[in-house]
């Protein structure tokens, strides 16, 4: 049996696809246009020299705790030994010796500290750039987000619309069928609509 519609036949006028004249594409989002999220350490650590590395340990060694009880312990020797020894007294008072050491300690110590900040300043420079690269991404993503879900209102809004013209026709040609059947589900529509309201405000009935 042929069902293939010949040219004879007439498809009715109120026949009408759902989704006809809708716009069903949405916005595609490329992720490869963003530059790719870096680690900073990992950067910062291909970049590390010997000398940098020489700096970090001395500038950890002077700010700690230890050094400050090690050199704290030997300061107090030295100035014990040079006050009351009796035979041999290296450094006499006013200790000219120890201030001229303890001199040289912060003359050397303090550019291991510098060039010790200045890389991690430098760090966290290429911390800030990654920042302020990863919000720029999140921002376009976020804004291509929103235009992705206005897209989508839209549609809805496109659908309920061709649904509730659908819904008129469909009443309009039960009602020249049969009138009463037409009010009938009407009424029924209308129960249904005030029930679920009456749900949505008091969810626990």
């Amino acid at each position: 049996m042929d069902i293939t519609p010949n040219q004879d036949m007439v498809t009715p006028k109120h026949e009408r696809h759902m989704f006809e004249g809708m716009h069903l594409r949405f916005p595609k989002f490329r992720h490869e246009k963003h530059p790719e999220i870096i680690n900073v350490n990992e950067v910062a650590d291909e970049k590390f020299t010997i000398g940098q590395k020489i700096a970090d340990k001395v500038a950890a060694t002077v700010g700690s705790w230890r050094f400050i009880i090690t050199q704290s312990i030997i300061l107090l020797i030295w100035l014990i030994l040079n006050s009351l020894a009796w035979a041999f007294r290296w450094d006499p008072y006013p200790f000219i010796l120890l201030n001229l050491a303890l001199s040289f300690q912060a003359a050397y110590s303090a550019p291991f500290v510098m060039m010790s900040q200045n890389r991690q300043a430098e760090k966290d420079r290429l911390t800030a750039q990654n920042d302020y690269l990863t919000d720029c991404k999140g921002e376009e993503e976020i804004r291509h987000i929103m235009e992705h879900l206005d897209h989508q209102d839209d549609l809805i809004l496109q659908v309920v619309t061709r649904l509730e013209e659908q819904h008129q026709e469909m009443l309009q040609h039960l009602s020249e069928l049969d009138p009463a059947m037409a009010k009938r589900l009407a009424v029924d529509v209308q129960e249904i609509v005030a029930e679920l309201e009456q749900e949505q405000k008091d969810p626990e009935q």
